[in-house]
């Protein structure tokens, strides 16, 4: 982990704030932190982190639309951005996953826990970056009329590309480097989130369901394996 690693932290409990702030800056990451959800949208503008940590209750803008408000600025679409709640219903899970969020972790937690999540989106925020600056190498993985270019981290539909957020890209890529072959619901877990499997296999049926959309037409590349969990359909 390196120093050129930036977190931002959105949260309004001072204690909350102090403590996260002291493991991830411990773990290697830059860290700012901000109160409020119109300075979290500021800094996270101004510095671009690799990752937003970000509370859904703040006081004069719920995190919910904080986030919606981040995924609709291009230039922050490949930042991860994780929502910690109180509340730990199943529907506030997904809102926060429709709204654009890559993980969601419910009060109380293991502070371990998190900046391990927060680590691996760093991670492919970071590598996300790097690979859009190298040179087209030519290869290329197709499935009908979707390509996706490994070496730069590009997925193109025809001649348009598709603009996927980091652990879309991930998700996708998994499947089109393997296909055929069938991943469970921890396997992905691990392989696209780096984290290992819990109780919340959800997280991965609501980033299938979210990247089929994406996908449009080719949605139904990523075929459901009934009681095991996906793959990539045989075109």
């Amino acid at each position: 982990m390196t120093s050129a690693l930036r977190v931002l932290l959105v949260d309004d409990e001072p204690d909350l704030q102090e403590l996260l702030v002291f493991n991830l800056t411990a773990a290697g990451f830059v860290v700012e932190a901000v109160n409020t959800a119109q300075a979290g949208l500021d800094a996270a503008r101004r510095e671009r982190p690799h990752v937003v940590i970000l509370d859904v209750m703040l006081p004069d803008l719920a995190g919910t639309e904080v986030c919606r408000q981040l995924r609709a600025d291009s230039h922050l679409e490949d930042v991860g951005i994780v929502m910690l709640t109180a509340r730990g219903d199943e529907s506030d899970r997904v809102l926060g996953f429709e709204v654009g969020a890559d993980d969601y972790v419910v009060k109380p937690y293991s502070v371990r826990e998190l900046v391990l999540r927060v680590k691996a989106l760093a991670r492919r925020s970071a590598e996300s970056r790097s690979a859009r600056a190298v040179e087209d190498a030519g290869s290329r993985l197709v499935w009908r009329g979707l390509s996706v270019d490994p070496v730069r981290h590009r997925v193109f539909i025809g001649d348009s590309e598709l603009s996927l957020r980091p652990l879309e890209y991930k998700l996708l890529s998994a499947f089109m480097e393997h296909p055929g072959i069938m991943f469970s619901r921890a396997e992905l877990l691990e392989m696209v989130w780096g984290i290992k499997p819990d109780t919340h296999t959800r997280t991965v049926d609501t980033h299938i369901r979210r990247l089929r959309e994406r996908l449009g037409v080719f949605g139904d590349a990523i075929e459901t394996v009934q009681g095991f969990g996906y793959r990539l359909r045989n075109p």
